[in-house]
């Protein structure tokens, strides 16, 4: 047996590990570095909304402060305005335009310039190069190509045996919404086709393949592989589209000025005429509230019920730091 002189020491136990400080997160730098962005968020946004809202409780003319209170009138005037409910129709012909002709047209035009054919590059160049210029210029060239004399529009008329049929489509109260939305797909289906071959770019080619193993066409094998896949791309492309054309301006204001007869004006045009044409500034603040609320309660809309699973797929969350 072992005596305690001889018996070995028992190991020493390590104390305890002290548990790692919790990372503190640099409020002060975040707040340093949001200050700039969030000051010119609140100045250059938040700040006309909230003139634009107290505007429109006056009648007002836009010089000196506003005194004249009316209440509600300016929001009850809305609502007997022939000019404003007119408005309302114009802005959703053209969103039913735009998601029944320009969305499909976009989409399949990406599908084609998808196919391996040669000089496709090119395509996608022409195709997306209306989109680079600005709406104002296009405006302008379209102006030029509808001219009752020397426009485009009115030799091609001619040449196909209809007369001076050109010279009228923005001149006539029945067609001038038509031409103008083909100006507006003219200008934006391109940004739609080249959002739309990114995102069948972005499918795995293994997933067509095992379709084409199976026996799937071309048909089948988009309308099960392709479309669906394409689902979030698709809503963010009518998510913009029905936006923009809720605040379409430039173009129209360029382009027709509103007319013949106020029959082209769109919100956007109807508040700028009554503002700074016939300085009914809070009338005009009542109509910006209007195309305000619409925008926003579309878009809380259709994020709470059509991109809910969208931006909770794209929706990452983070641990604690150590």
């Amino acid at each position: 047996m072992l005596t305690d002189e001889r018996r070995p020491a028992p190991a020493a136990v390590p104390p305890p590990a002290e548990p790692a400080p919790r990372r503190r997160r640099p409020w002060p730098t975040v707040a340093l570095f949001l200050s700039p962005a969030l000051f010119l968020f609140a100045l250059l946004v938040l700040t006309p909304i909230v003139v634009a809202g107290y505007a429109s409780f006056f009648n007002w003319n836009g010089f000196g402060a506003p005194s004249a209170f009316v209440g509600l009138d300016n929001f009850q005037r809305l609502l007997t305005d022939e000019i404003f409910v007119g408005d309302l129709r114009r802005t959703l012909l053209l969103i039913v335009l735009s998601l029944g002709i320009q969305v499909p047209v976009s989409l399949a035009l990406a599908m084609l310039l998808n196919q391996p054919l040669r000089g496709r590059r090119v395509y996608r160049m022409l195709f997306f190069a209306p989109y680079v210029l600005s709406e104002v210029v296009t405006a302008v060239l379209f102006t030029m190509i509808f001219s009752p004399n020397q426009g485009l529009a009115n030799h091609f008329t001619q040449l196909i045996g209809l007369g001076d049929l050109g010279a009228t489509w923005l001149a006539d109260t029945d067609t001038v919404m038509y031409s103008l939305f083909f100006v507006i797909s003219w200008k934006y289906f391109g940004f739609h086709t080249i959002l739309y071959l990114a995102g069948r770019q972005s499918i795995p080619p293994e997933l067509h393949d095992a379709a084409a193993m199976d026996g799937a066409g071309a048909w089948q094998a988009f309308r099960h592989i392709t479309l669906p896949l394409l689902g979030p791309t698709i809503r963010i492309s009518v998510f913009l589209s029905v936006l923009g054309t809720i605040q379409l301006f430039d173009m129209v204001w360029v382009l027709t000025g509103g007319g013949p007869v106020r029959s082209s004006e769109t919100l956007a045009v109807t508040m700028f005429q009554e503002g700074f044409k016939r300085f009914h500034v809070g009338y005009a603040s009542a109509i910006s509230m209007v195309i305000f609320l619409i925008s926003v309660t579309f878009g809380l809309l259709y994020q709470r019920f059509v991109l809910r699973r969208d931006l909770e797929g794209a929706v990452t969350t983070m641990g604690d730091q150590r």
